[in-house]
């Protein structure tokens, strides 16, 4: 049964393709023809009543109201650079600060080591990316991850950190592998000092089997906890290689959520010289997962329980309509990643959706939203604590005693506006999520538009993520073009 027309890659060529996306069996496939390659078909979702249940979440952005640049007839995604046809604007900007690694992972993303040359931008391209970032309309990136190769490798790290706070990004992270935070506590807090708000840590598992730098790994963590560094730990997770602890990492984090702030899975993406028949027994998808983490922790994190990213859209709906500013919107595609939160205790991990009816509350924020968009009452204010209540009264489960407590922090983040309020509500609550980010066997172009996670270049374009890895405007094109000089192995 066909779901939607779309238009995908080919998988050996490269080649920009119309694809179908058609259930099947319960399935959700990925269908195109290549004149010179053939038919393909990917598995884009395994489950299609999830994926019809994300689908009412679609929530289309307008894009930046700066573009780079104007589409071109060469077309989307074969002239990248975020353009009028772009529909989200940029949450989550990526920096690679570096090609340079001392780790050489089958399943890297950037596939560094194998490059035979140096990509490092100078400081001031850095610096230049990041204005690029605080120059975006209407709305500037309020968040950069410095990545790599290894970011940690370049001394001037803090440097770069410190600018990119003096330049208003509230949210910097480094992703890191953590072999140098596990051997150096002062190199931590000289990065906190400088601004550093997370650090990304890459962490496979909780046994030597699935991480061969678990030793590095939990040095890392137990140095962050020292300075009081958060943390989010981020698998890659591969079928018949480590799914099967996934549960075990969210436990794993929930015994040291007060430096662990939550869990980013990802599900491999076979961006480097992977085979057909790599692809078919190690592809891992977003339903899936989700049922490995429901069987781990013995039902109490349920697939159902998990939302994808724009469900969220209400709330900044609700703030723009209150305030007349806009706000940053999560209009990312609905099937690009998932999320949910769970509360620990003394009881044990509790999931928000046994406190709140997480349906009847994104409900109730939205006709909250439309109120105030349509005038509401003479008195905003008061319209505001009237549905504020109504969320309260209609939303809230009486499963557990601290229920009450964040139904307060939500009312108060909502009424006074005071969003410092919600970093209460993170000290004791766990972020699990899951992007799975594409490649070329599953690649969906009208998820490519839609993304919100943007790679800042140093010749002055954003790339959305699975562009730069996956598609024809490829990182490598980027690295070879600013490269530097041919190095050996770390």
């Amino acid at each position: 049964m066909l779901v939607k027309k779309t238009k995908s890659l080919c998988p050996t060529c490269g080649r920009v393709l119309d694809a179908d996306v058609v259930e099947e069996e319960g399935q959700i496939w990925l269908v195109r023809t290549c004149p010179e390659h053939g038919l393909y078909r990917g598995l884009y979702w395994s489950d299609a009543e999830m994926y019809r249940r994300f689908d009412a979440y679609e929530r289309i952005g307008n894009g930046v109201s700066n573009p780079q640049k104007t589409p071109s007839a060469a077309g989307c995604p074969n002239d990248c650079g975020i353009c009028a046809n772009h529909r989200s604007t940029t949450l989550l900007a990526n920096i690679d600060l570096t090609n340079r690694c001392n780790l050489n992972c089958d399943f890297c993303f950037a596939n560094a080591r194998a490059c035979g040359f140096v990509y490092e931008p100078t400081f001031e391209q850095v610096v230049g990316m990041l204005r690029l970032l605080r120059e975006e309309k209407p709305v500037p990136a309020p968040a950069v991850q410095f990545s790599g190769g290894e970011p940690t490798l370049r001394d001037d790290l803090p440097e770069i950190i410190r600018v990119a706070k003096d330049l208003g990004i509230s949210q910097v992270q480094v992703a890191t592998n953590g072999i140098r935070l596990a051997g150096d506590a002062d190199y931590i807090q000289e990065l906190k000092d400088a601004g550093l708000s997370t650090v990304y840590l890459h962490f496979d598992g909780v046994t030597r089997e699935t991480n061969s730098k678990l030793g590095s790994d939990l040095r890392a963590i137990e140095n962050c906890e020292k300075i009081g560094m958060g943390v989010v730990l981020v698998p890659t997770v591969i079928k018949g290689r480590n799914d099967h602890e996934v549960g075990a990492i969210i436990k794993y984090a929930a015994e040291h959520f007060e430096t662990i702030r939550g869990v980013n899975f990802q599900p491999v993406a076979f961006t480097g010289a992977a085979s057909e028949d790599d692809v078919r027994k190690e592809r891992i998808t977003i339903p899936e997962l989700a049922e490995r983490i429901e069987e781990q922790t013995d039902g109490i994190i349920k697939k159902d329980y998990f939302y994808p990213v724009p469900c969220v859209v209400p709330i900044s709906d609700l703030v723009e309509a209150y305030t007349g500013k806009p706000q940053i919107r999560f209009t990312t595609h609905q099937h690009c990643g998932a999320a949910t939160y769970v509360f620990v205790t003394d009881e044990g991990m509790i999931p928000i959706n046994r406190m709140v009816d997480v349906d009847a509350f994104f409900e109730s924020v939205e006709k909250m939203a439309t109120r105030l968009a349509k005038g509401g009452s003479l008195n905003r204010y008061v319209t505001l604590v009237e549905g504020v209540k109504d969320i309260y009264t209609s939303t809230r489960k009486a499963e557990h005693k601290n229920t009450g407590e964040l139904m307060k922090l939500i009312t108060k983040a909502l009424v006074l506006q005071n969003f410092e309020a919600l970093r209460d509500f993170h000290w004791n609550a766990l972020f699990i999520g899951m992007m799975h980010f594409m490649d070329r066997y599953n690649y969906d172009l009208s998820r490519v538009e839609r993304c919100c996670i943007h790679y800042a270049t140093p010749d002055g374009r954003l790339i959305p993520f699975c562009t730069y890895n996956s598609g024809p405007v490829h990182r490598e094109q980027i690295w070879k073009k600013f490269a530097q000089q041919p190095h050996e192995d770390e």
